[in-house]
């Protein structure tokens, strides 16, 4: 049928380029169809049925456990069926609704001397939350710091679970809306990372988040993989971290298009951070830091990064790197493109 395989995505094909470009995602037998024009949509459609015994369920609602919403003014993702079923697994169907997932400044360890509880629904409940990350990057910080307790959980960890429970019980209907917006979109990314925030290793948090325009695409919450000796190594590790993450984000693009795009930005506000991935030269600040983490000198250097210093209010990855007050975290919600969809904001194009 003449469809080229995305060499940085096995599960996208791609037929034709510019103003003919016909996309297809593939999940075992299900397909989502998207295209430049409504001809070439109708057409591969029918080559398709002529092969396979297949059926057209139209226009995109469901997909994978999420909603999807289409108008003139955008589309929106949420899974609120699937929050609720969270809700009702935890027994809190009839909860006092929270305010914020998590308690500011929690500290948890593993050597919690509380009591245990069982492991079995505990993982159950944790695993049910991960999946609901994929709309909810309010709950990307929270979520991943309890996974962190699957071994040996206790009632302190039980009861940081059910109050991100009670979070999710209060913002069902809450989800991504994706704007349409006229023009070409860039990438745009964002990079932050607290200093020694696990208590029980020392290690930092790297969030990393990254815009199509005005629409958020990707979103990670990592624990590091070593110990930072500073705030600035911290910094300087998940600006590395999201530049790897660009790269394939851009490439992805590229193979969506048919062209090469532009470099990405990434904003970071760290200003040591910067001038350690502008210096190529090694010394007493970075001479130990793993050779891995100065990946993003190479792309700065060939162009493919272009990283900036914004101040630290602006700074939207901070949702992703500790728990947050509520004012803080409220602002930050909005401004990641979470929004209530009862109350969808319009969009004039």
């Amino acid at each position: 049928m003449g469809f080229e395989q995305s060499p940085h995505e096995a599960a996208i094909y791609r037929r034709g380029s510019g103003g003919n470009a016909l996309l297809v995602g593939v999940y075992v037998d299900d397909l989502v169809i998207t295209g430049t024009k409504d001809a070439e949509v109708a057409a591969f459609k029918e080559e398709m049925k002529a092969t396979f015994q297949m059926s057209d369920l139209g226009s995109l609602s469901f997909y994978l456990g999420i909603e999807v919403h289409q108008d003139d003014s955008g589309i929106t993702l949420r899974q609120t069926a699937y929050a609720k079923r969270i809700v009702e697994l935890a027994g809190l169907t009839d909860c006092n609704p929270a305010l914020i997932p998590m308690e500011e400044r929690l500290k948890l360890s593993r050597n919690s001397t509380t009591e245990e509880v069982d492991a079995t629904q505990y993982r159950r409940l944790v695993g049910s939350l991960r999946y609901l990350v994929h709309t909810r990057p309010d709950l990307a910080f929270s979520v991943g710091y309890v996974s962190r307790f699957m071994q040996r959980p206790t009632t302190e960890h039980q009861q940081a679970v059910k109050r991100i429970i009670r979070y999710v019980a209060g913002t069902l209907d809450h989800g991504l809306y994706y704007p349409r917006c006229p023009g070409e979109a860039h990438l745009v990314g964002y990079s932050d990372s607290d200093h020694g925030g696990d208590i029980d290793t020392s290690k930092s948090t790297s969030g990393i988040l990254f815009f199509l325009g005005k629409c958020l695409i990707s979103w990670q919450s990592v624990k590091q993989q070593v110990v930072a000796l500073s705030s600035c190594e911290a910094e300087y590790i998940a600006a590395s971290t999201a530049s790897t993450q660009a790269l394939w984000l851009a490439r992805l693009l590229g193979d969506l298009l048919g062209r090469n795009t532009e470099a990405v930005e990434l904003r970071v506000d760290s200003k040591f951070a910067l001038a350690l991935a502008k210096n190529p030269v090694f010394h007493e600040r970075s001479k130990h830091i793993q050779v891995r983490y100065h990946f993003i000198r190479d792309c700065w250097e060939e162009g493919s990064i272009k990283a900036r210093y914004i101040n630290t209010k602006d700074q939207l990855a901070d949702l992703l790197t500790k728990p947050l007050g509520r004012i803080k975290f409220l602002e930050l919600h909005s401004r990641t493109g979470m929004v209530q969809l009862c109350h969808r904001p319009t969009h004039k194009t």
